[in-house]
């Protein structure tokens, strides 16, 4: 399994639309905290630079950046930006998550 993430144009256009509404950098952090329904959840912020041995991908000019513990976690998962009838949020579609809930926040392996 390769130690990689993708942002889809969708989520990386959020992401910059945000990041100009505040005035700070087009970088989405992404980690992984325990908790949530099924044991684990992701938490998304924006950053204001990758730390050092951080993880980044790269989409239309937004990086996404995640630390090594949560990459472990996460690592293959795809982060998108859906919008529907119930709301809009960003999803991870997360190929090593066994179990998920209704939410679409949580996840266990």
């Amino acid at each position: 399994m390769a130690d990689t993430l993708t942002l889809t144009p969708a989520a990386a256009k959020r992401v910059a639309a945000i990041a100009q509404k505040q005035d700070r950098p087009a970088i989405l952090r992404l980690s992984v905290e325990g908790g949530g329904c099924s044991g684990f959840q992701y938490k998304f912020d924006l950053s204001s630079a990758p730390e050092g041995d951080d993880m980044v991908s790269e989409t239309a000019g937004v990086r996404l950046v995640v630390d090594p513990v949560s990459l472990d976690l996460v690592s293959g998962s795809t982060v998108d930006f859906v919008e529907s009838l119930g709301g809009a949020a960003f999803r991870v579609e997360n190929p090593q998550a066994a179990a998920g809930c209704g939410c679409g926040s949580s996840f266990g392996i």
